[in-house]
């Protein structure tokens, strides 16, 4: 769960994170985010980004990587996110 109120800005749109799933990975920080549009012309829309920070909570626009550890660690990090959680189950549904 998110502990502060995150912001994010695209050309599309911006807004706010609305619920974040992370976990200490030994590399970086793997975190899944789902993204409410409140401007622009994505407005009203939401999204799903899958990032990482450093350690010392830098956000990186590269890839992400994570151990089969990492996702352990994730399916039960995304307890604590429900809408997030059903988005991603759209993605392995059958």
């Amino acid at each position: 769960m998110l502990k502060k109120e995150k912001s994010f800005s695209y050309h599309w749109g911006s807004g706010v994170v609305a619920e974040e799933a992370r976990v200490q990975g030994l590399h970086h920080v793997p975190t899944i985010q789902m993204l409410k549009y409140t401007e622009g012309e994505a407005t009203g829309q939401v999204s799903i980004r899958f990032c990482h920070y450093s350690h010392s909570g830098r956000f990186s626009r590269s890839p992400l990587i994570m151990s089969p550890e990492e996702v352990e660690e994730m399916r039960v990090a995304l307890e604590e996110t429900p809408e997030l959680r059903a988005m991603l189950r759209r993605l392995v549904a059958n």
